[in-house]
Formats: C-alpha cells, sequence, structure tokens
C-alpha cells in the first residue's frame, strides 16, 4: 500500500510520525521497529503500514519534517537576529545552529540517519543529500548576497559549510561541545580575508 501524502496524516499516523521521530533520533533508525513505534503511539503495526507503507517511508518522513523545520527555523532565526545581508547575516547561521543542537544530544540527525542507511537505495538517503546541499547553498546564497563575487561565494560557501557539517560531528562523537564557537569564529576570518 503507498504511503499517505504527509499533509493527509489522521490523528493516528501524526502520532506515529511524532513517536517514531523522537525513537528515531533517540535510538537509531535500525534499532527502532514498527512494533515499538506503534506500541509507543498506542497504535497496532497495521495502522502504521496502513499510513505510511513502510517504515522505510515513514523514516524518509521523518527526514523530511525535520528537514523541513530547520529550515524554517534558521529561515525565522536569520529574519529575526540578522536581517540585513552582510558577514553578520552568514555567521548567524552557526547561532541558529548553536540555538537548534541545544536539546539535540545526539548530534545531527541527518549525520546519524546516513551512518544507518547510506550507501543502500533507502528513500531516506535523497532527504539526506538533499539536506546537506541545502546547508550548502544557503551559504552560497549568503556570502553572495554579502558582496562577494559569484565565482568565489561558490567556494567560501562551502567552506563555511564544511565547517559546519564538521562543528556538527565534533560536537557530538568528538565530545568538543564549544566546536560551533570554534567553527564560527574561523568562518569569520575567512569572511574577513575574503571581503576585505
Amino acid at each position: 500500500m503507498a504511503a499517505r501524502q504527509p499533509g493527509t496524516l489522521t490523528p493516528a499516523g501524526q502520532r506515529l510520525l511524532d513517536t517514531a521521530s523522537t525513537l528515531f533520533y533517540r535510538h537509531g533508525i535500525r534499532a527502532v521497529g514498527v512494533d515499538a513505534i506503534a506500541e509507543a503511539a498506542g497504535t497496532t503495526k497495521k495502522t502504521l503500514y496502513d499510513r505510511f507503507g513502510s517504515k522505510d517511508a515513514l523514516v524518509a518522513l521523518y527526514l523530511g519534517r525535520r528537514f523541513e523545520r530547520w529550515q524554517a527555523f534558521v529561515a525565522a532565526y536569520l529574519d529575526e537576529h540578522a536581517p540585513d545581508p552582510g558577514p553578520g547575516r552568514v555567521l548567524a547561521v552557526y547561532d541558529a545552529l548553536a540555538e537548534w543542537q541545544r536539546d539535540a544530544e545526539r548530534g545531527c540527525a541527518f549525520v546519524n540517519a546516513f551512518a544507518e542507511i547510506g550507501g543502500t537505495e533507502h528513500p531516506g538517503v535523497a532527504v539526506i543529500r538533499a539536506e546537506k546541499e541545502t546547508t550548502r547553498a544557503l551559504y552560497v546564497r549568503l556570502v553572495a548576497e554579502a558582496g562577494v563575487p559569484e565565482a568565489a561565494a561558490t567556494e567560501l560557501g562551502l567552506r563555511l559549510a564544511l565547517l559546519h557539517e564538521g562543528a556538527l560531528v565534533t560536537m557530538t562523537a568528538g565530545g568538543q561541545p564549544d566546536a560551533l564557537t570554534h567553527a564560527r569564529a574561523a568562518a569569520a576570518d575567512l569572511l574577513t580575508a575574503v571581503l576585505n
């Protein structure tokens, strides 16, 4: 049976998605079975399959929803804290990330998911790749808006995204809780070098 579209979830489907999202992030995708999700959501395994078609489709939807929430969060953060183009708006992405990660004890959900499903045909892989590409594109766009020429903006945006991603992994797997502070400082140095 095909999965329902995200906008047409029933209350039981929404409970299943919310519960699965929490469990997948806390314990990992492979460690959480459909029985555990259904039980924790107060539904049946049949309801899960009726609503989503498969666990893989549920995982992809979990990742897609998290991606959408991150995009909305960072856009709102930038509009509130750094509405004008310039280096401050670029660096505010790191501040938004620090705020987003404040209660995220397991780091980046996309990195974690890729460790489990990367190299497969899992539908969640496309979502993970889209999130990483969107983050890179965000930096490229913000750097260009700050006045960096297009060719340099592409390269600088990639470097800033690498700092962003590296800090996420270093915070958790590397046990370095201040990694984002260092990434932001390195990003500021790169921006200064290019803009001056």
